[in-house]
């Protein structure tokens, strides 16, 4: 006879249940357990010490750049081609060579310089990355919105970040100390040109062209390799603000560009962009009046067209803010077959320093958390580590056999079949700058390419801050962009002559007025009683 156990029943469970996290049903959410409804409480409440403790872990450490972000997933599909040409001419990687083939994505965008919640209408450049789940494994593209950026060499990156982050004594931004670093390394001119212009106030995201910045290479089946510069084009236009537009906005949402994206996903409105690339013959190019490996230069485009391979859609937004978009963790060193390195100073000291960080951020583990797994088997010897969850072994391979080689069932190598690609390198080593530097001519072309509107904002923006830096700082800025442009030279030379004097330079870069702010705080303020 069947026993009914209704009458011991203490607690009945939905698939909607509150739980723990070890499964146990929550009953009361609402009060900790205590001596009398007053209190005090005792040390073995379960539920509430996992809860709480739990709670003061929900924060992992913050990317130290890139902080605050937006991401979404999507595909990528392919041309088949480059251009006109059949692209397995220049790239034996797979994701390209079939018309029409989607390949699965996550794009993840972001701010540079500023923390987690710091508003989306800062004058910074743009994080633009995107996770490829190939079917040869994950490759990591990851750029900024910029094709350029402040320096060549990895060596000047953490000096640079320190400079532009906040000032270490008083935890505010300042321009001076932006334009010192920037004074005293000319590279960084034709960035500086860029970012206080409107190009550097996006106004969102889905408005903003992508680039893979660094220099990379295409390998083909023989082994055979090019140059190739990486260029996201946005199918909904491009848009930047001034700075009195972007002010504006951020007096009413800081989160506008998250909202935007998240709000366009929802109704279908799915974002695109067309990926190009340009492409260069492997070599020094010495007909050119800039080195191909230099992050600090674009190529000219009526040299190196642009040539669409392929195009990227997002159609679906994160369940989960943090699972998603805050532990994804990319690496400028994830490449697969068919896709390689060039001798990019910069792109080698980030490819050691993006998957570091990730191993110290997110964990030894990070790549077994699914939005960075790949979409395909993974079978390594490595295991242990904080937080890991799973064994990666193949399905025939003995478990007492975790090293190779092995005639014992171990894992095995995978037999290549395209040629492997060998460059010769040679050369003394030297800690030495590249020869052709050309730090501001670019910059004048750029300038001169800018609408009038954009050349009154940059000059503008340039003003408002340099005026409060140090003449000496104001004396070499002058100086660079003489070089440059002489109009651009002159009316900057003029701008600051006539600017006010005094003022202080601790606010967000471009900023109008922003030292005014605590005394407009007091003043506009309304007094209160004491309750």
């Amino acid at each position: 006879m069947a026993q009914d156990h209704s009458k011991n029943e203490t607690n009945r469970e939905t698939e909607d249940t509150l739980t723990n996290r070890q499964g146990h049903p929550i009953t009361n959410n609402q009060n900790i357990r205590t001596v009398g409804n007053r209190g005090p409480a005792t040390l073995e409440n379960y539920d509430f010490i996992e809860k709480i403790s739990h709670f003061d872990r929900e924060r992992i450490p913050e990317r130290v750049v890139h902080a605050r972000g937006a991401g979404a997933h999507g595909y990528f599909e392919a041309y088949g081609a480059v251009g006109d040409e059949d692209i397995a001419k220049y790239t034996r990687a797979k994701l390209f060579q079939e018309k029409g083939k989607k390949t699965p994505l996550f794009v993840r965008f972001s701010s540079v310089i500023h923390g987690g919640h710091s508003p989306e209408t800062l004058r910074d450049p743009r994080g633009f990355a995107v996770k490829f789940y190939t079917e040869d494994g994950n490759w990591d593209l990851v750029g900024n919105n910029l094709k350029i950026f402040f320096i060549r060499d990895a060596m000047k990156f953490p000096d640079m970040i320190h400079a532009f982050k906040p000032d270490p004594v008083t935890n505010i931004q300042d321009a001076e100390r932006f334009f010192d670093f920037c004074a005293s390394s000319p590279e960084s001119f034709h960035m500086v040109t860029f970012i206080y212009s409107p190009w550097g106030i996006p106004a969102n995201y889905r408005m903003m062209q992508g680039s893979g910045v660094n220099t990379y290479k295409w390998v083909n089946k023989e082994g055979e390799a090019v140059l190739i510069k990486y260029h996201w084009e946005p199918k909904q236009g491009i848009r930047n603000l001034t700075q009195a537009e972007a002010e504006e906005i951020q007096a009413k949402n800081f989160n506008h560009a998250t909202q935007d994206l998240y709000d366009a996903i929802e109704k279908g409105d799915f974002p695109e962009w067309e990926l190009n690339v340009q492409i260069m013959s492997d070599g020094d190019h010495p007909e050119l009046d800039f080195d191909p490996l230099d992050d600090t230069k674009l190529w000219p485009n009526d040299q190196f067209p642009w040539m669409p391979v392929g195009k990227m859609v997002l159609n679906r937004n994160p369940q989960d803010y943090f699972t998603e978009v805050e532990q994804v963790a990319f690496g400028t060193g994830v490449l697969v077959d068919g896709l390689d390195f060039s001798d990019d100073k910069m792109l080698q000291g980030r490819t050691f320093s993006y998957s570091d960080t990730q191993r110290h951020r997110v964990g030894a583990n990070y790549l077994q958390l699914p939005i960075n797994s790949p979409k395909k088997r993974v079978a390594t010897n490595q295991t242990g580590g904080q937080m890991a969850y799973r064994l990666d072994r193949g399905p025939f391979q003995n478990p007492h056999i975790n090293y190779e080689p092995s005639i014992l069932d171990g894992l095995h190598e995978a037999e290549q079949t395209g040629k492997e690609y060998t460059p010769m390198i040679k050369g003394n080593l030297v800690r030495e700058s590249i020869d052709r530097q050309n730090n501001t001519k670019q910059a004048g072309e750029t300038y001169r390419n800018f609408e009038q509107w954009e050349k009154t904002e940059l000059l503008s923006n340039l003003i408002n801050d340099l005026s409060k830096c140090d003449q000496r700082i104001q004396d070499k800025m002058i100086s660079l962009a003489e070089e440059a442009d002489e109009e651009y030279g002159r009316l900057l030379r003029e701008g600051l002559k006539n600017a006010p004097k005094g003022g202080s330079s601790q606010h967000p870069l471009g900023d109008v007025d922003g030292e005014k702010a605590p005394q407009q705080a007091v003043e506009n303020s309304h007094e209160s009683d004491p309750y």
